[in-house]
């Protein structure tokens, strides 16, 4: 079962680790091994299923190994994580940059880095659930770096932050996603972090890319809060995407609720919806409910149970879903 606050705290980057193993004075490690079983259930409808039946599949295995490397040396921090997801085919650098910071709570981050947007966080780590909120490569998976959706993923830029023991502020200016030999302009990520009232979280964050080749601008907006009730956690999110054209104004929502039974067990259940628009331009909602019992079963190795219901434009599907996750 996870630490419910400093996930919460993790989701709103204001901190970047549960734990870490420290080598000396400027250097520490931690990291996550995240394994899986996984069946999924297709209903195809009345008019294929008595012929065909429904499409099954199942999956064992490792999703992903992550070890990151954190230094410090006086003021300046710096964070290389090394990352192997899917079918573990190979070892990428996921994120890598250095922050300095001043003694009036002014930050500079450069490198490779995730967005800073979004409640559901880029790693298992800081997930209450085994699968993510919305539809894969809908775009409203903000936190998902390992999702190249062609919206938001790991990018390389600068940002400037400030941050105290109320709220954080933070400017980032990115390489364009675009891959256009014209587009040179850069794009531009604003997050706000609340944290003043004591056990309450709140996020709001806009992201803006002005795409040459499309000659259509891309803004997303997006709002999260939570809060912790003693043994619940409650959490609400708003997400508000447009990609141009016929896309513009897709929103998407989650509603999320954690419930701690003991210190080992704890039960998650989430309702959320995103809209999407299809090559032919038709829109359609997914919407999607899961709950998700979680068992601590050391410090160190939890696991999630999870069943998810999904209405994908009128096909449903389930999902059910065993997760291991230890981290160090």
């Amino acid at each position: 079962m996870k630490n419910k606050l400093l996930a919460t705290i993790a989701a709103f980057g204001l901190v970047g680790s549960a734990s870490a193993i420290e080598i000396n004075d400027n250097l520490s490690i931690n990291g996550f091994i995240d394994g899986s079983y996984q069946y999924s259930e297709a209903d195809l409808g009345t008019t294929t299923r008595d012929t065909v039946g429904n499409p099954k599949d199942q999956a064992l295995g490792v999703d992903e190994v992550e070890l990151n490397f954190i230094t410090n040396v006086a003021d300046v921090d710096g964070v290389i994580n090394l990352d192997s997801h899917d079918d573990l085919g190979g070892v990428e650098v996921e994120q890598a940059h250095i922050t300095y910071s001043m003694d009036s709570g002014v930050s500079f981050t450069l490198g490779k880095y995730g967005s800073a947007l979004g409640f559901e966080r880029e790693d298992p780590t800081s997930l209450y659930t085994f699968s993510r909120a919305y539809k894969d490569s809908s775009g409203f998976n903000l936190g998902n770096i390992d999702e190249a959706n062609g919206t938001m993923h790991v990018v390389e830029g600068l940002t400037i932050a400030y941050s105290n023991d109320i709220f954080s502020l933070g400017a980032s200016f990115e390489n364009a996603l675009s891959t256009d030999a014209e587009d040179d302009d850069l794009n531009l990520e604003v997050a706000l972090a609340y944290t003043g009232i004591e056990n309450v979280n709140f996020g709001l964050g806009y992201f803006f890319d002005n795409q040459v080749d499309t000659d259509e601008e891309v803004d997303i907006l997006n709002a999260h809060a939570s809060a912790l009730l003693g043994k619940l956690l409650v959490a609400v999110e708003y997400t508000e995407l447009n990609t141009g054209g016929d896309n513009a104004d897709l929103d998407g929502y989650l509603f999320l609720a954690d419930y701690d039974i003991n210190d080992k067990l704890g039960v998650a259940i989430r309702v959320s919806s995103n809209e999407q628009v299809d090559a032919a331009g038709v829109g359609s909602d997914y919407e999607k409910f899961t709950i998700a019992p979680n068992y601590a079963i050391t410090d160190s190795l939890g696991a999630i149970v999870e069943f998810s219901d999904i209405d994908d434009a009128g096909t449903d599907s389930n999902i059910f879903a065993v997760e291991l996750l230890y981290t160090f």
